[in-house]
């Protein structure tokens, strides 16, 4: 099977996983496991490490948001957890992290490795590391990170000459506005029944 054959079936799942999360439906973590594994393949062929090394770390969180999201009640196949929010706490050790993480991956692939774009790899790695941890949460600000995220993804890939893939987070980033927008609204309107209903 030849790579660009890989990269589409990568994007297909990459589309499904996407918008089955945005609507908070379970499936989208069976499909995650397909596409993270193939993007494994692809972007250490790539030599874009930090990404290849995040597809693993991203291979057990789709078990792990999968055992999360099903450990209350489901109807439909979706979640029915809470979404929350970040603490100002909360973004401090986001922002610190992300700044640390950065710095330590990027000199680390920088020294040692041939990677190509160590810095801006490995600041969308940790970047990622943290959406994909509050993702599991259902905490609102995921979708945040993951449009800055999905910014400089696309400049990566473009750069890469991952054209499919720099395509298929363009889509990313759209949704990633979408998801924001529609568990901000689902969160206000759970607000209102429990008051309504307390």
């Amino acid at each position: 099977m030849g790579f660009v054959t890989l990269e589409h079936i990568a994007v297909a799942c990459g589309l499904a996983n996407i918008y089955l999360t945005v609507r908070q439906n379970i499936w989208s973590w069976p499909i995650g496991v397909v596409m993270v594994s193939l993007y494994l393949y692809i972007f250490f062929n790539a030599k874009l490490y930090s990404d290849a090394g995040l597809q693993i770390f991203f291979l057990v969180m789709q078990f792990y948001g999968w055992y999360q999201w099903t450990r209350g009640p489901v109807k439909h196949a979706t979640s029915l957890s809470p979404v929350t929010r970040l603490s100002r706490r909360g973004w401090m050790l986001t922002s610190a992290g992300t700044v640390a993480g950065t710095a330590a991956l990027g000199t680390t692939m920088h020294r040692l490795t041939d990677a190509a774009l160590p810095y801006p790899d490995a600041f969308t790695t940790v970047l990622s590391v943290i959406a994909q941890f509050q993702l599991t949460r259902k905490i609102l600000e995921n979708w945040v990170l993951w449009i800055v995220a999905d910014i400089v993804y696309i400049g990566v890939y473009t750069s890469k000459a991952l054209y499919w893939t720099a395509a298929l987070y363009v889509v990313f980033l759209i949704l990633s506005a979408k998801g924001y927008r529609d568990w901000s609204r689902g969160r206000t309107q759970a607000q209102l029944t429990t008051d309504k209903h307390g």
